[in-house]
């Protein structure tokens, strides 16, 4: 067990429910669910139920935040959630999707017993299926709930369809006390499955602009250094990329590709880059912890973020990895998908390809590995927008507003 804290009796006690969640400290897991509870500990008294992995603690206090992390299966078989997320390991690996009943109704059960034991005064579900589902399915099966907020982030409305997870979220968003989503597109989306237009918030999530991802002028940048971050799945778009170094090196022989991060296409891209003779230019460095990505937005000299739509309707909610390259004072180049337009501007199209084109990708990295300079300086105007709009400051705040408003008085 990690440290201990006194829950203050002055706050009111918010339950979370979330899917990915860091299993330690360290852990290069996604951690913004946790970014944003740390930050409400002033607020609430903050509890958050995720599912166990491996190694991990089953009750542990990080940074004021009670994590509570419950059980599905057998210790060695409790992979559902880690290295890519639920959707794409049941991808990866269909055996997996013997773990689904388990796993959701260990999300059930662990829901209705921290409600009865912590009496919280409101809940967030982080994505609409599974988290908000279990809520949903827990006021049918016993008392009612405290009011409770859904977020999605992307994955869940998209990524999930047909006419049975149509009716499914639908079912969770007319349930819901509120809903917010991370992007403007994705109000659209939710409109499209007949959610509550009238309870829909934008609320991203955030980026610390000020401590992790802040700049640092006494790292110097290497040339010709392309850095992707990110899960190694279809709606990142890699493989474009990496069909792009050839032309991009055609232009600028020292262009070289490091890649951060794992996921179940990792074995298909790396068989890519050997296919089209790119291993002495292609680097993968594997997952790393947040903590480790800022002295790498910090050296490289373009990062790309070459988001697609994928085939089965999955994609980016809202694309944080590169206001974080962004908050390190690197330039980007990300694939234009819908999202984009929440972070940058229009007349901010030099930094945006067609999704899809390895062309478009390779035009734009190289128009920056040619003029670094003055893609930093461009970057620094945009930082400087993102960050009033993207600071955890600032996130954490409407969040905070928000959840003390569906508390109201209970």
């Amino acid at each position: 067990m990690a440290e201990q804290e006194e829950p203050a009796p002055h706050r009111k006690r918010l339950l979370v429910l979330a899917s990915t969640y860091p299993r330690w400290r360290g852990d290069h897991e996604p951690g913004f669910v946790h970014e944003l509870n740390r930050r409400l500990v002033d607020d609430f008294n903050v509890h958050v139920v995720c599912p166990h992995a491996p190694g991990a603690a089953h009750f542990e206090v990080m940074d004021g935040v009670s994590i509570h992390r419950f059980r599905y299966a057998p210790e060695k078989l409790e992979v559902l959630v880690q290295d890519g997320g639920i959707l794409a390991n049941l991808k990866r690996s269909y055996w997996k999707w013997c773990l689904v009943p388990s796993f959701f109704l260990g999300l059930v059960f662990a829901c209705s017993r921290w409600v009865k034991q912590i009496e919280p005064h409101c809940i967030h579900a982080h994505w609409i299926i599974p988290q908000g589902l279990a809520l949903a399915s827990c006021a049918v099966l016993s008392r009612p709930l405290p009011p409770f907020l859904v977020t999605s982030h992307g994955g869940d409305l998209f990524g999930l369809r047909g006419r049975v997870f149509t009716l499914l979220k639908r079912w969770v968003l007319k349930k819901a006390d509120a809903v917010t989503v991370v992007s403007r597109p994705m109000v659209d989306a939710a409109d499209g499955i007949g959610g509550p237009l009238r309870h829909i918030d934008v609320i991203p999530m955030g980026v610390d602009f000020e401590g992790r991802f802040s700049l640092d002028s006494s790292v110097e940048r290497v040339p010709g250094q392309i850095l992707f971050a990110g899960r190694l799945v279809e709606k990142k778009g890699v493989k474009y990329l990496i069909e792009a170094l050839q032309a991009i090196r055609a232009r600028v022989p020292d262009a070289h590709l490091v890649i951060i991060g794992g996921g179940p296409e990792q074995d298909a891209l790396a068989q890519l880059v050997s296919t089209l003779g790119l291993q002495d230019c292609v680097v993968f460095l594997g997952a790393m912890s947040q903590a480790t990505l800022p002295e790498h937005y910090r050296s490289a000299t373009v990062f790309v973020a070459p988001f697609v739509n994928a085939a089965s309707g999955d994609r980016e909610g809202l694309g944080l990895v590169s206001a974080e390259a962004i908050a390190c004072g690197c330039p980007v180049v990300v694939g234009d998908v819908p999202v984009v337009s929440d972070l940058f501007l229009d007349t901010e199209m030099d930094m945006r390809a067609i999704p899809g084109s390895s062309e478009s990708l390779a035009r734009k990295v190289v128009d920056i590995l040619l003029a670094p300079d003055a893609a930093v300086q461009r970057v620094m105007v945009v930082r400087k927008r993102l960050e009033a709009q993207l600071s955890w400051k600032v996130v954490a705040k409407r969040y905070s507003i928000l959840l003390n408003s569906v508390a109201g008085g209970s």
